[in-house]
């Protein structure tokens, strides 16, 4: 688990691509850590990368190798070329919860549709999926690029939910949403109370449904 508060911004500095014969094999990545610290870290220690968890599979002084499937992937944007990426320690019992509860676990890509300056901070407008519309809620908490963010509208439309946050200049600066442009990509991670919810209101009114054999 992670809290979506970012605590460095690394660099994926090479990627190197596994062979296959029919495109399915995946990537390995070797990414410089930053400010992130890398004394506490194992082998097989988790580590959000711009919002995704992966496994440090191999580490040489400050920069960490992590192995990227190819459905992680397909699933994902900003882990398959150089650039910068916002990094996370996974939470241990006793850490500070700043954010809120993250997974690690990409749901959708939105779609950047507005970043404008509005006073001292930007406003942030990204359409996400039809599909992730229902688990979208205004003051709710929503995950982009591993950053935990607060929803302040919800518009939905044909092509999707358009949610606009409010990004204050620290987390501008202090995060890959310095590179951010409208048209671009994002990583979206709904927040886990939703999945819940939702899974209490499909239970039928007879009773609980076991799925347990």
């Amino acid at each position: 688990m992670f809290t979506g508060i970012v605590a460095a911004v690394g660099r994926i500095a090479q990627v190197q691509p596994y062979e296959s014969h029919d495109g399915s094999a995946g990537i390995r990545v070797r990414i410089d850590a930053g400010n992130l610290g890398l004394s506490d870290v194992q082998l097989g220690d988790s580590i959000a990368v711009q919002g995704a968890c992966m496994t440090v599979v191999a580490m040489r002084g400050d920069s960490f190798e992590i192995d990227i499937s190819r459905e992680s992937l397909l699933r994902t944007v900003g882990l398959d070329r150089e650039g910068e990426v916002n990094l996370e320690k996974s939470l241990r019992l006793g850490d500070a919860l700043g954010g809120h509860l993250v997974s690690g676990h990409v749901d959708g890509l939105g779609t950047v549709v507005g970043y404008a300056p509005v006073g001292e901070s930007r406003e942030l407008i990204i359409r996400a999926p039809n599909e992730m519309a229902k688990y979208l809620a205004y003051k709710g908490s929503v995950t982009v690029n591993g950053i935990s963010l607060t929803v302040n509208r919800v518009k939905d439309g044909v092509e999707g939910s358009e949610i606009t946050i409010n990004v204050i200049p620290h987390t501008q600066n202090m995060t890959t949403l310095r590179n951010v442009n409208v048209g671009d990509k994002v990583n979206l991670e709904i927040d886990t109370i939703a999945r819940y919810v939702e899974r209490m209101m499909q239970v039928s009114d007879g009773g609980v449904r076991s799925n347990v054999a």
